[in-house]
């Protein structure tokens, strides 16, 4: 029996459909992730500076697991990147900040409900061979290079990046560790405010190109961009919590979440702290992001990027935490 044209069309027309319906199933499961997941759409992550290297790792690799997922990335200071949030109402699916209390402060409880810290970090002094005086400065004269009329000093803005407010806390801290009264204004002067920079991978360019010849930084910084660079004794680092106490001996002044408002900031060891917006437009996926964050792989990434994860992370809101990394998060203050 002859089809009619218009029989014929009908069945290359199904034949079609059932095709098409057969290919695109197909394409879903090539992005398919390894928790029988489909996740797509895009991720907005909102970091602090010193992450930039470890979240571009990161991020690439959870991309491999869920193709389907676009990753945008924006980095500043700390203070800076938060208040995106709290102030400007622009939208993120996460909040990776260099010092936790900066979530605390400034988001919680009013744009977020819960904080993980998850790394740890040191402050270190950067610089370039070329420096002046690259091969006299040691752990042990450090601030008598640094005062040399002519050496350059830079530092990141404490109002706008934690690394900034830590700098000057390790000047205090330096100050009664070395008993030399007035060395933290001392080394203030010595930093002018035309060395002051936004946030602290700002000062990598002005170190390679010369115009400054030393800038403090995080380690992980330093590792990450190859730079040379001097440990300082953990008395005034900002790494260990052993020194926790004698850490709070310093202390800066910094702006609060409302104008004219002021937060003490006390030294403490550094530790960076990450959280999920109340106003994310994607919390699953961020929930997602956080779980491989977390995960055996993303903490040997932080790890080789110099900043080493806490094992495991921590959060005093466990009980408000997604579902899916509850278990991988432990009780702060529970040891």
């Amino acid at each position: 029996m002859m089809l009619s044209s218009s029989s014929r069309s009908l069945t290359w027309f199904r034949f079609l459909v059932i095709f098409l319906s057969l290919f695109f199933a197909g394409c879903q499961s090539v992005t398919e992730g390894p928790d029988g997941l489909l996740p797509n759409g895009e991720l907005i992550i909102f970091h602090a500076g010193s992450l930039a290297n470890p979240v571009a790792q990161l991020s690439a690799e959870f991309q491999e697991l869920y193709p389907a997922v676009e990753i945008q990335t924006e980095a500043a200071g700390s203070r800076t990147t938060v208040r995106k949030v709290s102030e400007l109402d622009r939208e993120a699916d996460l909040v990776m900040s260099a010092d936790y209390q900066v979530i605390d402060s400034l988001l919680i409880p009013e744009f977020a409900s819960w904080n993980v810290l998850f790394a740890r970090n040191s402050m270190v002094i950067t610089y370039s061979a070329e420096a002046a005086y690259a091969d006299e400065i040691s752990a042990e004269n450090w601030y008598q290079i640094l005062l040399r009329d002519d050496t350059d000093v830079g530092r990141s803005n404490p109002q706008a990046d934690p690394n900034g407010y830590r700098t000057l806390m390790v000047w205090q801290l330096a100050e009664i560790y070395y008993d030399i009264p007035g060395l933290a204004a001392q080394l203030e002067k010595a930093s002018p405010p035309q060395n002051i920079r936004p946030k602290e991978t700002d000062l990598i360019p002005l170190l390679q190109t010369g115009d400054l010849d030393y800038a403090f930084n995080y380690l992980s910084v330093a590792l990450q961009h190859n730079l040379e660079f001097i440990n300082l004794p953990d008395q005034i680092n900002l790494s260990n919590p052993v020194y926790q106490v004698f850490y709070q001996a310093a202390a800066v002044q910094l702006d609060g979440p409302e104008p004219g408002e002021t937060i003490l900031r006390e030294g403490d060891p550094i530790i960076y702290g990450v959280t999920i917006p109340s106003s994310a437009p994607r919390p699953d996926l961020a929930a997602l992001f956080l779980k491989f964050l977390f995960s055996s792989r993303g903490q040997e990434i932080l790890e080789d990027q110099g900043q080493i994860p806490l094992l495991p992370p921590l959060s005093s809101q466990t009980e408000l935490l997604p579902e899916n990394i509850r278990e991988l998060v432990d009780l702060l203050g529970s040891n």
